[in-house]
């Protein structure tokens, strides 16, 4: 089978003066259409990064991503391409530069939008974007980095650190929560936990406050989930351990009135980013660095 082509990109969105929500619609004129910014992801990056990315180099916007939208795909040749979408906003705009791949940057209101872009599977992601609330707010639920073998160490395990994996995996993720914007940063109360949001805090000048609800062994579940969602609303990640994850994401989503994951649980490093609104959840999406 060929290779599927990868590719990352976003809806972007700003508030409007009058008509609602404007959109962000680049021009190619290799192929001369119109379309969402998207690209390529490099050999070895990680999608998250690569939508970011996408979207500064063809419109000059540093933007962080909302919630999850339908993944696109759709022939390209012999082969199939693959492009991961979120709704996303500006934080910063510099001067958007004319370029050989994208040559023009409009923002138009959805029913300009829509007739301006070229593609079907576009115009799709508009109306599912218009169909669901425009803005949400992430929480991230994070387990803690690799930390060696807990047999193996002979102290006290609250104090278990990091290993050299954990630490690398604790370094890129530094970067994939910043793609979700400035973030509330909540930890379990030992070591570990701590080490993994550490490259993050500092990345974004945040402080790191600790919770008993979510260290392992000094909180019921139910006491786990409850502070969770007294969380939902602010951008917030919380790292745990894998004891608690898979209770805290189900409860999460039953408090939500969302079908609970089949596998709720996570690897060493990996995050559930849920996207909220209100007593909502349009948005549940999981990864690894």
């Amino acid at each position: 089978m060929a290779e599927v082509i990868r590719a990352a990109g976003a809806l972007l969105w700003r508030d409007g003066a009058e008509r609602g929500p404007e959109f962000a619609l680049v021009h190619r004129p290799r192929y001369d259409d119109w379309s969402f910014p998207k690209g390529k992801v490099d050999p070895g990056e990680h999608v998250l990064r690569a939508a970011v990315r996408e979207i500064e180099e063809e419109t000059g916007i540093v933007a962080r991503l909302g919630r999850r939208l339908p993944t696109s795909r759709y022939p390209v040749g012999d082969r199939t391409k693959q492009v991961d979408y979120w709704a996303a906003r500006p934080v910063a705009e510099g001067a958007f530069t004319p370029g050989r791949e994208v040559d023009e940057l409009v923002w138009l209101p959805a029913a300009e939008a829509e007739a301006r872009l070229s593609y079907q599977h576009d115009i799709d992601l508009l109306d599912e974007f218009l169909r669901g609330p425009s803005r949400t707010s992430p929480l991230i639920i994070l387990r803690h980095a690799s930390a060696g073998q807990k047999h193996e160490w002979r102290e006290a395990d609250s104090l278990r650190p990091l290993d050299a994996a954990g630490r690398r995996e604790a370094a890129a993720l530094a970067e994939l929560l910043h793609a979700y914007g400035p973030l509330r940063v909540i930890s379990s109360a030992t070591a570990r936990c701590l080490e993994t949001v550490l490259p993050y805090a500092r990345l974004a000048r945040a402080p790191i406050t600790t919770e008993a609800a979510f260290t392992v062994g000094d909180a019921g579940p139910e006491e786990a989930v409850e502070r969770l969602i007294s969380l939902a609303g602010a951008p917030t990640v919380v790292c745990t351990h894998g004891e608690i994850v898979s209770g805290l994401v189900a409860g999460l989503c039953k408090a939500l009135g969302e079908k609970v994951p089949d596998d709720p649980s996570l690897g060493k490093a990996e995050f559930w980013a849920a996207h909220v609104t209100g007593s909502s959840m349009p948005a549940l999406e999981r990864h690894s660095p």
